[in-house]
This record gives structure tokens, C-alpha cells and sequence, in this order.
């Protein structure tokens, strides 16, 4: 499960209907085992702290993996596999993806995916399991993402409607054949697959939306906009 954050990002947490839907999708266990991975911010204290806020009290069995400087559990593969929901949180992509490849999560997660543990994140947390997407890892100017997990065998757009580079830089990288078809989320908006294959989009409020943004036989893009079903 994949999506942009409203209020939910790397520092800010909220146990808000995406992160519900995402324990629905476990299959709604008694007590679940939820992990966060911040690795994106670089293990941001904060971002810990405010996860395990978010779910202080609660029926959750939270827990959370760290890289820096070392990892914090001694069986990385057991501890996500033994996982309901992984969620990976928002950051540099690209730096991301450098450290779990260094660590071998790119393998241990794909292992956990083929297991039904529910992936999920937000932002670099949501690219991270297509084929990549515009990022701003490098600064300002966005650019395309180093080639992702590719779990989803799509490009993937974040913050569809409140960055304004975004947009036409997925259109551009879909145009020129660097990104495959692509799927695109404005904030809030989440995006649902079994296996492959992209079953609904969902939304935190009204008034956002999905995006599937191909490019056509004569070189154009098109971009068609998918309505999600609004949790409450």
C-alpha cells in the first residue's frame, strides 16, 4: 500500500484511516505487529518518537528498524518477516535505497512482500517499491529516483498537488520512455495493489485524487484520473 501523506510523514505521525486500512489489509489481527522504517530520514529520532506516540496505549505491537549506525535488531530478516505491516516513512529516496541494498533489505523485503506482509510508506516510503519516480533527493530541482525495488512494475508520483514540479516531470520521464506507466497520488491518497495489479485507491478526505499517466503509441502522455473511495 502505497501513498502521499496529509498529515502522516517522516516526523508527524497520526494513526489516521490509511494507517487503519493498512491493519484491515493484515486482516485486522487482535494485536498487530506494526514496524516502522525510517530509514529515509536517516533514522530521525523524531520520527521514532513520533511513531511510537502515535500508538502509545494501544492493541499495537509497535516496533520500529533502525540502520544507523548499526541495525537494532539482531535477525533483520526475522524481525520484518515476523511483521503484519511494514511502513517506511519519508526522506531522500535515493539514500534510501543506497543503504538497504548496502544491508540487503532490497532481498529481505521482497521475501516479506511474497510472504503477505503488508508493505506500505509514504513519499520515499511509496516510491521505493515501484520502478522510481521524481524526487527531490538531489536538491531542489526534482530528478528522476536510482532505479527502485520495483516490486510494482510502474513509475510512481508523490505530492501530485501541492509540489509543482511533479507533475510534469512525470509526464516527462513517461514520455521519453524512462518511466514506465505510472501511477500518481495527490496527499492523502493512497493506492492499494494484490500482487501487481492495482485493485483501489483510497483517500483520507474528499477532494483528492489518483492518477494513471501512460505514454501512447505516438509519443504523447495521457493521464487519467482514478477516484478513490474516502475512509472513515
Amino acid at each position: 500500500m502505497a501513498s502521499s501523506p496529509s498529515d502522516t510523514g517522516a516526523y508527524h505521525w497520526r494513526r489516521g484511516p490509511i494507517i487503519e486500512h493498512a491493519i484491515h489489509l493484515a486482516g485486522d489481527p487482535a494485536q498487530p505487529r506494526f514496524c516502522y522504517v525510517g530509514t529515509a530520514a536517516g533514522d530521525s529520532l523524531n520520527g521514532t518518537a513520533g511513531f511510537y506516540r502515535a500508538f502509545a496505549g494501544s492493541e499495537v505491537r509497535a516496533s520500529h528498524l533502525e540502520l544507523f549506525s548499526m541495525p537494532n535488531v539482531p535477525d533483520v530478516r526475522a524481525h520484518l518477516l515476523a511483521q503484519d505491516v511494514i511502513w517506511v516513512g519519508g526522506g531522500s529516496v535515493a539514500n534510501l535505497l543506497a543503504v538497504w541494498r548496502v544491508h540487503g533489505l532490497d532481498e529481505v523485503l521482497r521475501e516479506c512482500w511474497e510472504a503477505g506482509v503488508v508493505l506500505g510508506g509514504v513519499s520515499a516510503g511509496s516510491i521505493c517499491w515501484y520502478a522510481g519516480g521524481p524526487t527531490d533527493s538531489y536538491g531542489r530541482d526534482l530528478r528522476v529516483s536510482p532505479p527502485a525495488l520495483g516490486f510494482l512494475p510502474y513509475g510512481n508520483g508523490v505530492h501530485y498537488d501541492s509540489e509543482a514540479q511533479r507533475r510534469p516531470l512525470l509526464h516527462a520521464l513517461v514520455g521519453a520512455g524512462e518511466l514506465p506507466t505510472s501511477h500518481a497520488t495527490d496527499d492523502g491518497v493512497g493506492l492499494v495493489y494484490e500482487g501487481t495489479e492495482l485493485v483501489e485507491a483510497v483517500a483520507d478526505r474528499p477532494g483528492v485524487a489518483a492518477y494513471v499517466v501512460e505514454r501512447q503509441a505516438d509519443g504523447s502522455v495521457t493521464e487519467t484520473r482514478v477516484e478513490p473511495r474516502v475512509l472513515t
